[in-house]
């Protein structure tokens, strides 16, 4: 057996878990053996290889690898087997950053505990809290939530007893969730479940400060399990990356183009951009050009946001246009294709945007549009990734032919967003918040007053 050691732990990528060929070696029962085979899945990735079996002795674990690596099962599977044993209330809660993945993982949790008739509960803002509150009064077995509605549950009805009993806590998409912008959030969960359960921390980017909390134990019995994937590169291989080297003031007749092209056109793609408005204007100018898209951004409802998703995965429309809500929750096999209309300014998050496509062994292409602006930050990912992108050529003069055509349709795009009142609903919100959390902090400050009288 070979270990890699680095300054936090152990690094494992060793002949032991290599060894571990099939999910019967991991020590997983036959029934979720049958279930894996009815999704199409024979043999256990990496992760998968290494985690579940200490998961299943009991220990706590920290689990890091690339997208589309296998992770929702690593940790999925071990929890169901333990529930089966022993099933009883809430048995495990699955903590994400994002609605849709929260929907992702519960699709998972589903599928795989069918034959126990596993009950599972999606906890998250912009649907019913009063259905929510029902869900969860019927003791589901495992709830998986965004932070700021489990605490919005918690602060507003009797749901503490129903967590008071979990066996297991997981944090996915971990670096993310233990920024400083869940910080509070996770101190009210934390309080509210008990301290003797098993914690899992999965992510695809393992930062420093994760891999710190495995010294938070002193008892080495206690301390927990680190998997961390050993790679210099953090972008699968069978992801081919470009990028179109372009005047910041054509990105639309650019990207107009490369949709249209015989090599582009019939692929399932998703665009991301930075803002939720450009991410509706392009959507209504692509719908006037007559290519058929649809959106993924945080001015949408709930609902809408589900509908979108639902045309997207089922091929009704091959071109999704997205912002980062999108980047943690997709997991579609079908797309081929991520182009980045903004470049992100974090490398992390181009990291997690181009993993939506080659997944699961599968190729993809990820095509990035980069201007005069973007320079510094496509060096930063290509040194982020260690890998170089290359040039996609293209025709500039049959750009040129189509572009009094896309300078008409982005004015009517522009034209619709105004005359709509695009995100002014989101602007009063803020407000509400923001005169709402004032309000809270001075009642909180005329308790004390009231306290020390």
């Amino acid at each position: 057996m070979t270990l890699s050691n680095n300054k936090y732990g152990i690094s494992l990528e060793s002949e032991e878990f290599n060894s571990l060929k099939t999910f019967e070696e991991l020590g997983l029962n036959p029934w979720l053996i049958d279930a894996l085979k009815a999704m199409s899945i024979k043999f256990p990735s990496a992760i998968q290889r290494a985690c579940i079996p200490p998961i299943l002795k009991g220990k706590d674990c920290i689990g890091g690898a690339k997208t589309g690596s296998g992770k929702t099962a690593a940790f999925a599977l071990p929890i169901l087997q333990k529930l089966s044993e022993d099933p009883f209330g809430v048995f495990a809660l699955v903590l994400t950053p994002t609605r849709e993945l929260a929907f992702q993982i519960a699709d998972q949790f589903r599928v795989l505990g069918k034959s126990i008739n596993l009950k599972e509960c999606v906890v998250v803002g912009g649907l019913d809290m009063m259905s929510q509150s029902l869900q969860l009064s019927r003791k589901p077995h495992v709830v998986i939530a965004t932070p700021g509605r489990l605490v919005d549950h918690i602060n507003s009805s009797a749901i503490a007893p129903c967590l008071s009993r979990i066996r297991f806590l997981v944090l996915d998409e971990a670096d993310r969730l233990l920024s400083d912008t869940f910080a509070e959030d996770l101190a009210t969960i934390f309080d509210t479940i008990p301290k003797k359960r098993q914690t899992l921390l999965f992510t695809a980017t393992m930062t420093e400060s994760i891999l710190q909390l495995q010294d938070v134990q002193e008892d080495p019995g206690k301390k927990p399990f680190v998997y961390q994937m050993k790679s210099d590169i953090s972008t699968v291989s069978t992801l081919s990356q470009f990028y179109v080297f372009i005047p910041s003031h054509i990105r639309e007749p650019y990207l107009t183009h490369l949709l249209r092209s015989e090599e582009l056109t019939n692929k399932s793609t998703i665009i991301f951009c930075g803002r939720c408005r450009t991410a509706e204007l392009l959507r209504v100018m692509l719908v006037e050009l007559d290519i058929r898209c649809t959106s993924l951004h945080s001015t949408m409802s709930q609902k809408e946001r589900l509908n979108s998703l639902g045309k997207f995965k089922a091929e009704i429309v091959r071109v999704l246009i997205a912002t980062d809500v999108g980047s943690r929750g997709l997991d579609i096999p079908t797309v081929q294709l991520v182009i980045n209309f903004d470049i992100p300014r974090d490398p992390t998050d181009y990291i997690h945007r181009v993993g939506r496509t080659a997944r699961a062994g599968r190729g993809g292409i990820a095509l990035s549009i980069v201007t005069e602006r973007d320079i510094e930050l496509v060096q930063n990912i290509e040194t982020r990734i260690n890998k170089k992108m290359e040039e996609w050529k293209i025709n500039e003069n049959k750009v040129l032919e189509s572009l009094n055509e896309i300078s008409t349709a982005k004015r009517v795009a522009t034209m619709h967003l105004h005359d709509t009142n695009f995100g002014a609903s989101k602007e009063i919100q803020k407000k509400k918040h923001s005169i709402l959390g004032t309000e809270s902090t001075k009642n909180v400050i005329s308790k004390k007053k009231f306290k020390k009288k």
